[in-house]
């Protein structure tokens, strides 16, 4: 119970990833504000959650929406007198090649993954700083460092948010706010459960440790990085790709 009586907002947690973060950091004893745009898949597994369930309260977020993702941490502060982690795990992808792809693809997935992050830490960092504490965590991209062809929109906004995750650990760090992001490669969730097999045992063979990964391995990085064992880190953009980036 290393988070007790701590508030954490988590966004993107409807499934997946962004599910996995939400359970880890309520079994550690956080409450977790777990954000949506839609927030039945949120509850449906919320109810599933058992004893955790207490601990997960589901919220309706577009993070695309500045005046709304203001509100929210807002509202969660007044409420509970503080915020102490920010999760954005938010993130669309429109792939296409960038010949054929329009401006639609490429601004969606920009407002999404780069501005709606940069919306939340913006809020949150307001409370965190009056507060001298907090842990600011992106969930960014294998594609953010190295590229990905059909991904030019969700290459650059994942960079982008790398470079983000650097220049508020400057500007913060003083503060006692804390930031950094993670850069998950190929991990099994219904984004890539529908991929041919065939291309799929391909990308095995890139990896070193010659799987995809699991959206609980990549909320245990998560929890690591809102923990106090990571006290001393922050500026720090961790891959989480079993070596893909090798």
């Amino acid at each position: 119970m290393m988070l007790k009586d701590q508030v954490a907002l988590v966004t993107g947690a409807s499934r997946g990833i962004g599910r996995a973060i939400c359970e880890s950091l309520a079994r550690e004893g956080a409450l977790v504000v777990a954000t949506a745009r839609n927030t039945d898949a949120v509850h449906s597994w919320i109810v599933e959650s058992g004893e955790l369930q207490p601990r997960l309260i589901p919220t309706a977020l577009d993070v695309t929406d500045r005046a709304a993702c203001d509100r929210v941490v807002d509202e969660i502060v007044a409420k509970h007198q503080r915020l102490d982690i920010l999760v954005n795990n938010a993130g669309i992808t429109k792939d296409g090649l960038i010949m054929s792809m329009d401006d639609e693809q490429f601004d969606a997935v920009i407002n999404t993954n780069l501005k709606g992050a940069f919306y939340m830490i913006r809020a949150a960092a307001r409370h965190m700083v009056r507060a001298r504490r907090g842990r600011i965590i992106n969930i960014s991209s294998f594609s953010g460092l190295a590229g990905n062809a059909g991904q030019a929109n969700y290459a650059a906004a994942k960079g982008a948010l790398n470079a983000l995750t650097k220049s508020v650990a400057k500007e913060l760090g003083k503060r006692g706010v804390l930031c950094n992001a993670i850069a998950p490669g190929f991990i099994k969730t219904d984004m890539t459960d529908v991929l041919p097999e065939s291309l799929k045992e391909g990308v095995k063979q890139l990896i070193p440790l010659q799987r995809f990964g699991s959206p609980a391995e990549i909320a245990g990085v998560v929890r690591f990085l809102a923990g106090p064992d990571s006290s001393y880190i922050t500026g720090q953009v961790l891959s989480a790709d079993g070596g893909l980036h090798m």
